[in-house]
């Protein structure tokens, strides 16, 4: 087929030290003549420009629309034809052939838009109509915890159906700590759309979700969100982008991806930076931009390849990447199917991921479709689609369901492993029993058990030998919200600090290997001095320095322990207005101990409460963690001493004597400073290596781990460290 293109714009980026000249077009116009006689205008993404010409690989038609495999080159009415009216003969429930298929992961930054650009193109589709979701923000973020702390945590699936075709669409977490969720969604997706902030730009979790993309050979579909903030500077940002792509090692075809322009939150996108400041100059006039999401799912069905598999003779198999919880059907695993098809009362078998070994036989019950927040029954399923089955409740992540005649399990994808852990353990202090239900450890390893198997993130380790559990994660946000999931289910823990998992080189025995993090922060210049001061002494090496509009952009690559606790630190050098964001980077060598940065603790000597008269003798000494009438007892950490020594044993149930002497002052005129409650975060990031977390429905204490004082003191003197043992 042959085809004559003809480009018109401006270049607004151009990376000199490429080795092909890259260039943008702004009004993006682009003519294809086929060898069919039609022309068609299209708006088009990235060229590779050899000289003043654009090469395009060899286009192909699909039913009546012409598309190529790499490059965009789709109609899009951009008018007040909204995607919500678009026709589609499409039943939900019917198994539809793979090449009306489109499965695309959307990746991204934390807070740089992908749920709201979620949401924006279900209820522009139409998947939210007639449901209370229509009127809702985040329709996709389900989660209790996600409502309250605004961000995604776990990866959803759902899908909706455009122009004749159904697009599966995966949301997934932001956040450096839920990267999991990323890694293992990769096998479900033939593309991804990478969202970036206009303003902010690439920061670390984009790194981080791009290396994995570009590692599976996806080629991202780029999404500039909030371009209509005054701050935005697409042009930079794409700039930063093309080198990013370029420093991670990727091809050609994966630089020539297609950008779009969005405003998630007014709900339009454009290829087109003309067409975005009209969108921009309507808003800043109090009317309503004409603009939709089409350009954005043209881009899809035209950029995204369908999935490949074989339907008809091929045996059914589909690797489990989800589970999900059902009050009448049990556990429902969620996948896409790999080959072959597979109809409701179809005998299938689980096999264990590596060893192959089947697990259980069992029957199909049920065939679900996620289309908006609904699940929609199928009569069958086939390669390419992505559906959840029930029917075989012992089955886990990474399995692999499939047809009897199969023998041989699915490949899955190998996440990254945990780099800190914490341990769980039962709650042995005085005041254990009086609000949880779940108590034991035998309830307390059953749970751990049953979040390893839907979460390949962690890890759960028992040793067999004591009633403690060790779990390792990839940081301490995904650590903290397993621990508030648990406690709101009735659970009372005692939980360590979180420690870094150290490991010997394979090549050389003797040298230690310890995690290492790039972090990425902004903060105001005035604030710029005392951060690299903390992140120096902690063993962070500053790798660049920018500024960013009003802010100073740094990045370091530190020692994973040389983030622990410093969120706090952090918050307070920068009076709040600072932004830190991390992301794994890699295992290097050891950099050796860094300074203490906490100072000692004042520790409760006697069981009661507090009392306003004794915590008033104390405040001069530090500052207080408990209030007047709170319970305490021995071992519990009451408050930080003002200055660095050993830790000081007080007693805040020390009552007023009576006698017959009258005084002048009154218990009542004592004014203590007052006690911020903690946070699970906080706490996490404050506690000392020899001290423990008491977490409770109702309450969270600082204790230590011993609380015994005589015990505590004999054993501080045969303490060792992590690194001696391993070498040991």
């Amino acid at each position: 087929m042959q085809a004559s293109i003809r480009i018109s714009g401006r270049r607004v980026s151009r990376l000199a030290s490429a080795k092909l000249a890259v260039g943008r077009s702004s009004s993006r116009s682009l003519t294809l003549c086929a060898a069919t006689g039609t022309k068609t205008n299209y708006p088009t993404g990235l060229g590779l420009l050899s000289g003043r010409h654009l090469t395009l690989p060899p286009t192909r038609v699909c039913g009546s629309r012409l598309y190529s495999s790499s490059a965009t080159a789709t109609a899009s009415s951009a008018g007040a034809d909204s995607a919500a009216n678009t026709s589609s003969t499409v039943d939900l429930g019917d198994m539809i052939p793979m090449d009306r298929i489109r499965n695309i992961g959307i990746i991204a930054h934390v807070d740089h838009g992908k749920t709201t650009l979620v949401d924006c193109l279900l209820k522009q589709s139409g998947a939210l109509s007639g449901s209370a979701a229509m009127q809702e923000t985040r329709v996709m973020d389900s989660n209790a915890l996600e409502k309250e702390r605004g961000i995604t945590i776990l990866s959803k699936v759902t899908s909706l159906v455009y122009n004749g075709h159904r697009i599966n669409i995966v949301d997934t977490p932001g956040h450096a700590d839920f990267g999991g969720e990323v890694e293992r969604i990769l096998s479900m997706v033939d593309s991804v759309v990478l969202v970036v902030d206009a303003t902010e730009g690439p920061m670390a979790q984009t790194k981080f979700v791009l290396t994995k993309a570009l590692a599976r050979g996806l080629t991202p579909l780029v999404v500039l969100n909030k371009v209509d903030r005054p701050t935005s500077r697409p042009d930079e940002v794409d700039s930063e982008l093309l080198e990013l792509f370029m420093a991670l090692g990727a091809s050609d075809e994966q630089t020539a991806y297609d950008l779009m322009y969005a405003s998630a939150k007014e709900g339009w996108c454009s290829s087109d930076l003309g067409q975005v400041s009209t969108y921009v100059d309507a808003a800043s006039k109090g009317q309503k931009a004409s603009g939709t999401m089409s350009p954005l799912l043209d881009a899809i069905i035209a950029r995204v390849p369908p999935p490949k598999g074989e339907r008809s003779g091929a045996p059914f198999s589909m690797l489990v990447t989800q589970l999900e919880a059902n009050s009448y059907l049990g556990k429902c695993a969620l996948g896409r199917i790999t080959s072959g098809t597979v109809r409701v009362g179809d005998r299938i078998r689980v096999l264990e991921p590596g060893t192959s070994n089947v697990k259980e036989e069992g029957k199909v019950t049920k065939l679900f479709l996620r289309s908006g927040v609904q699940q929609i029954e199928m009569a069958q399923a086939g390669a390419g689609d992505v559906v959840a089955i029930s029917g075989v409740p012992t089955v886990s992540v990474n399995s692999t369901i499939a047809g009897l005649d199969v023998s041989q399990a699915l490949e899955f994808i190998p996440v990254d492993p945990p780099t800190i852990s914490v341990t769980f353990s039962v709650n042995d202090s005085p005041l254990a029993g009086r609000e949880g239900s779940q108590l034991t450890s035998g309830m307390i390893r059953d749970r751990l058990r049953r979040e390893a198997e839907i979460n390949v993130a962690l890890q759960v380790v028992d040793d067999g030998k004591s009633e403690a559990l060790e779990v390792r994660g990839r940081g301490e946000l995904q650590l903290s919200v397993l621990i508030e999931t648990m406690r709101r289910e009735g659970f009372e823990l005692s939980v360590t600090p979180p420690r870094v998992l150290f490991k010997k080189n394979p090549e050389n025995a003797r040298q230690i290997l310890e995690p290492f993090e790039e972090i990425t922060i902004d903060v105001d210049h005035e604030s710029s001095g005392v951060v690299i001061e903390k992140l120096t002494k902690r063993k962070g090496e500053l790798k660049n320095f920018s500024d960013l509009a009003d802010k100073a952009r740094m990045v370091f690559h530190i020692p994973t322990r040389g983030l622990l606790g410093y969120a706090s630190e952090f918050k307070n050098d920068t009076h709040g207005t600072g932004v830190m964001n991390h992301a794994f980077l890699r295992y290097d060598e050891y950099v050796g101990a860094f300074e203490k940065s906490r100072k000692a603790s004042m520790v409760c000597m006697s069981l009661g409460t507090a009392t306003s008269y004794a915590l008033n003798t104390i405040e001069p000494r530090g500052r207080l963690f408990v209030r007047n009438s709170d319970e305490v007892y021995p071992g519990m950490v009451v408050g930080e001493l003002s200055k660095d020594g050993n830790d000081l044993d007080v007693n805040p149930t020390k009552a007023k004597q009576l006698t017959n002497i009258r005084a002048a002052g009154k218990d009542e005129t004592i004014r203590l400073t007052p006690v911020k409650s903690w946070t699970l975060e906080e706490v996490i990031a404050y506690v000392n290596p020899d001290e423990a977390i008491e977490v409770t429905p109702t309450q969270i204490r600082l204790r230590k781990q011993i609380l015994d004082s005589t015990k505590r003191k004999q054993l501080s003197r045969r303490r060792v460290s992590d690194i001696d043992e391993l070498l040991e």
